[in-house]
């Protein structure tokens, strides 16, 4: 009886025909990060491979992209100025609405995501307008800029708006704005289960994020709660989320199959930079088959549940899927 199980083994053509999960190109987003006033592109050090670019060669990047195979994009926004409201990204001719703009100008059928936060865009690095008393962000008066900020990229273009920020409360108001304005199509994918992580380091240097004071326990997730992060995600689908993530991924495979178990939405997972800088410092070091670990964690991504995967390592992955 057991030899059953070496039969099914046995060749590349049976294994394949008997593969319970595909990764393809179509599970894959990349991230992007235009940066205000960047003339040329400019490599993270802690992420080999990932770059602050400007608006010309944020485009060039997607045609890039697109004759690979890709056509999805998480694109996040860096400018010159920042203040204590991140008011930058409250104008229509902010870097973002821009970036959204020239990309569809050229390339219309690329399915453009936008990150809808305020950590980049605060002289204070958090994610949301700060409670002069207590110095921690104001849930609900984050809850009315961030209408506005949807509303600019809405008008720019966007095909999904992905609110990162944590607040409580943030799906059901951006639905409403959204739905108000004429957007009731434009589909949200909420940052549902994000927990406050390390694994998030070299992401703060390519998005100049990382908070002045403090951390961001107050509204992201603890990586302790299992149950908690459940609930979440259950929450932003009552409020009117299209899509769930769970960020990060690697380290909450279980959350990942625990939400894929009580929902019928689609979930995203968030590969994060600190889990793709480890497996380049790996690889630097020569300790790693880089690009077969690289797959097998995507595969164990979408195994967990996941429909859709974001990830720094699109690009290399679809290289791999085309010369399969």
């Amino acid at each position: 009886m057991f030899k059953r199980f070496r039969r099914l083994r046995a060749n590349d053509t049976i294994r394949d025909l008997v593969r319970e999960t595909i990764l393809t190109k179509n599970d894959l987003m990349y991230p992007l990060f235009v940066k205000q006033g960047q003339k040329t592109k400019v490599e993270v050090a802690s992420m080999p491979g990932v770059y602050q670019m400007g608006i010309d060669d944020i485009v060039k990047e997607c045609h890039t992209l697109n004759s690979l195979g890709l056509n999805s994009i998480l694109l996040f926004a860096i400018p010159e100025v920042k203040d204590s409201v991140g008011s930058e990204c409250l104008c229509d001719n902010s870097i973002i609405a821009q970036t959204i703009k020239a990309i569809k100008s050229e390339l219309p059928n690329m399915h453009i995501t936008t990150d809808l936060c305020f950590c980049e865009y605060t002289d204070h690095g958090h994610c949301g307008i700060l409670d002069p008393n207590t110095h921690s962000v104001d849930n609900d008066a984050t809850l009315e800029i961030s209408a506005a900020q949807a509303l600019v990229h809405a008008k720019a273009g966007a095909n999904m708006i992905a609110p990162s920020g944590m607040m409580d409360g943030i799906i059901e108001t951006l639905r409403k704005t959204l739905d108000e304005n004429g957007f009731e199509n434009l589909p949200i994918m909420a940052y549902s289960t994000k927990f406050a992580s390390a694994f998030y380091g070299p992401f703060r240097d390519v998005a100049e994020s990382t908070p002045s004071f403090g951390d961001r326990r107050t509204y992201q997730m603890d990586i302790a709660n299992r149950l908690e992060a459940i609930e979440e995600s259950l929450e932003d689908e009552k409020e009117g989320a299209d899509i769930l993530m769970v960020k990060p991924a690697l380290s909450f495979l279980d959350i990942i199959r625990d939400i894929r178990n009580n929902t019928n939405l689609p979930i995203a997972a968030y590969n994060v930079s600190g889990e793709y800088a480890m497996l380049k410092a790996a690889a630097k070091a020569g300790l790693i088959d880089y690009d077969r670990i690289m797959m097998e964690k995507l595969v164990s991504m979408k195994r967990a549940g996941a429909n859709i995967i974001i990830t720094y390592h699109a690009k290399e992955a679809a290289q791999i899927l085309n010369n399969q």
